[in-house]
């Protein structure tokens, strides 16, 4: 045998790989090209394919809990409530029909500002498709698609106060006009349903609807209107039996319909020609909602500059989101230039000046503290604004607007005021050419806007002045009527919430830049802390029902109107009932039946009742004469004014 040496093993024979056919490598081709398009699409995504992922899923999310709650039966709401709750007590309606009573007095409903549907009859190009369709109340889908347009056909003629030119917007008719604001937020509706139960139809209920952009007696010059509400009322009373009418206005309805009584009196072509003596022939009641007799302090703000607490209150939440240039439409600018030729604004200015409001060192409401009131359905409180006020820290509501909040707390005499009245006008602001928002407050220039700030305090005296200075075109076109007429038999009803935080007077500043924005702005970061608890966010508050401070709603029934005073020369009798704010118990309970607030009051269970007695014949004595929580008779009692 042969022997092998150590170390020359043969090595084996080397291992091949295993045969991979063109197949095998096209897959693995596959795989790496998929994994780079995977990697690539990650890269690429950005915030707009998340927002669109995120609206993608609330919106069918949305859509699948609408699915399910029309599926459902009926009942089972109720029930879910009625579970929580307890039973829901029957709605006024049934309640009364159970007592008896039946449709009597013809009913005639006027809406407010937000209350009645606009719809457009003709525009410019960019609206074609909308013939008919509202650009005010309904969906509002108008504002989303086209807003700009939208603005230039809400907007009126600043000139004139009237349509511009190739645009016509009209009321809508009908109960539809103001029965939904929008889908499933009620405003007549559960009024006008609670009314059917003990009998009334379209026959005998009356919406007044009118255009409540345009000052009241342009109504009449352009549409028509007041001479449209007396021949109805006219047609009511003869069509039942003699009956008169028992006339329900809204907010600005309110005051739209004081014109209208003084305007029927009035001999033609001015006025109506009806006579001295109409009203007390064809109104036994006119029970105001919500009414802002003296005007809201909450118009100063938005006339000013374009805003409010909820406004100033998103602007510091996102500063600077509502000034800037969003998909060409200057938010603030466009609702201020368009706002401004709304004459019917001007209705509700704070009237009666220092002596209703208040001066620089004093206001009705003294005293008054601020505490936010916890309560439950059923539960009865105490008169608002009771309680010990040792702690209360000396409010200054009569300066309704206050640059600084040092100047709202100092004492008057301490305050250094240069008069604004005398500024030198002139369009001196720098890079105007790239505003692409003109509004008043380019023509003033700088001198003038500091001028504004520098007067530090301005009452109700002053504020018709500095509104003339800020806006001369408005202001330009303005007036107001307060007498009620000769009619001893008719009755007055002041009805309004209570028990909510309502805006009474701002704290403003300069806006740091005024070459395209506004000027002026509430200044957010004024709070009153613990020695305030009024003020919140630049905005003092005071008793109302969110819209309208319980002075402006309660006044004139409280004093001005009671017994026979020049406002009232034939003695009519006048009633004040105020509803206590209770808020929902439950989310299923929606906007609640005890709410107090000043849109959803008209689903208030008691207003309701109170409201179908009268038409079914009741007095202001049948229902118990007076109902008032608040202090607006000790309030009223302070206002020194002649009567």
């Amino acid at each position: 045998m042969l022997r092998r040496r150590k170390g020359s093993e043969p090595k084996p024979p080397p291992i091949s790989p295993p045969h991979r056919d063109g197949s095998d490598d096209d897959e693995e081709k596959k795989r790496e090209k998929e994994a780079a398009r995977r990697e690539k699409r990650a890269k690429n995504w950005t915030c707009v394919d998340s927002c669109c992922w995120f609206v993608g899923c609330i919106c069918s999310i949305w859509w699948f809990l609408l699915f399910m709650y029309n599926a459902m039966p009926a009942s089972f709401p109720q029930y879910v409530t009625e579970a929580i709750t307890g039973p829901l007590p029957d709605p006024p309606g049934v309640k009364l029909l159970k007592e008896g009573l039946t449709a009597n007095h013809p009913v005639v409903f006027v809406p407010g500002i937000v209350t009645g549907g606009l719809e457009l009859w003709e525009g410019h190009q960019c609206a074609d498709g909308l013939f008919r369709k509202r650009l005010w109340g309904g969906t509002f889908g108008e504002v989303y698609k086209r807003p700009l347009c939208w603005v230039e056909h809400m907007s009126l003629d600043n000139e004139t106060g009237l349509d511009p030119s190739g645009v016509r917007i009209r009321p809508v008719s009908g109960l539809v006009a103001a029965d939904y604001f929008a889908p499933g937020y009620f405003v007549w509706a559960v009024l006008i349903a609670n009314l059917a139960r003990i009998g009334y139809e379209e026959k005998n209920m009356y919406m007044a609807a009118y255009d409540w952009r345009i000052s009241f007696q342009n109504t009449e010059v352009r549409d028509q209107t007041l001479s449209r509400i007396k021949s109805n009322i006219e047609l009511m009373v003869a069509t039942s039996g003699g009956r008169k009418v028992v006339v329900i206005p809204h907010s600005m309805g309110v005051l739209y319909f004081l014109h209208f009584m003084k305007w029927v009196e009035a001999p033609a072509p001015m006025g109506g020609g009806g006579g001295s003596d109409w009203c007390a022939k064809h109104i036994k009641a006119v029970m105001n909602i919500g009414g802002p007799f003296l005007g809201v302090p909450k118009i100063v703000s938005g006339l000013f500059s374009a805003e409010a607490k909820d406004i100033a209150v998103a602007r510091a939440i996102a500063p600077g989101v509502l000034d800037m240039d969003v998909f060409g439409f200057q938010t603030l600018q466009h609702v201020m230039r368009m706002t401004r030729t709304w004459d019917s604004t001007m209705s509700m200015i704070p009237k009666g000046g220092d002596t209703i409001w208040g001066g620089l060192d004093w206001s009705p409401e003294e005293g008054y503290e601020c505490i936010a009131k916890k309560m439950k359905n059923n539960e009865i409180v105490e008169q608002n604004g009771k309680g010990s006020l040792d702690n209360t820290k000396h409010v200054h509501y009569g300066r309704i607007i206050s640059f600084g909040k040092d100047v709202a707390d100092a004492k008057s005499s301490d305050i250094e005021r240069m008069d604004f009245r005398g500024a030198v006008r002139g369009n001196n602001l720098v890079n105007t050419t790239n505003c692409d928002v003109w509004t008043e407050y380019h023509d003033m220039g700088m001198e003038s806007i500091k001028a504004v700030a520098d007067y530090k305090a301005y009452t109700a005296g002053s504020l018709l002045d500095l509104l003339y200075f800020v806006a001369p075109k408005m202001m330009k076109r303005g007036s107001a009527h307060f007498s009620l007429p000769n009619a001893p038999d008719m009755e007055i009803f002041s009805m309004y919430g209570v028990g909510i935080p309502t805006e009474r007077a701002y704290v403003y500043k300069l806006s740091s830049a005024s070459e395209c924005y506004i000027p002026f702005q509430i200044d957010t970061s004024a709070d009153g802390g613990n020695d305030c608890n009024c003020l919140k966010g630049g905005v003092f508050n005071v008793d109302g029902d969110e819209t309208v401070p319980i002075l402006s709603a309660g006044f004139m029934a409280a004093k001005g109107w009671r017994g026979k005073t020049r406002f009232n020369p034939s003695g009519i009798g006048t009633y004040i009932r105020e509803y206590n704010h209770a808020p929902p118990a439950t989310l299923l309970e929606g906007r609640g039946t005890q709410s107090g607030a000043h849109v959803d009051i008209m689903g208030n269970f008691a207003l309701i009742e109170d409201i179908i007695r009268v038409a079914a014949g009741a007095t202001g004595v049948d229902l118990g004469g007076d109902q008032v929580y608040s202090d607006i008779f000790k309030w009223s009692e302070r206002i020194n004014l002649q009567l």
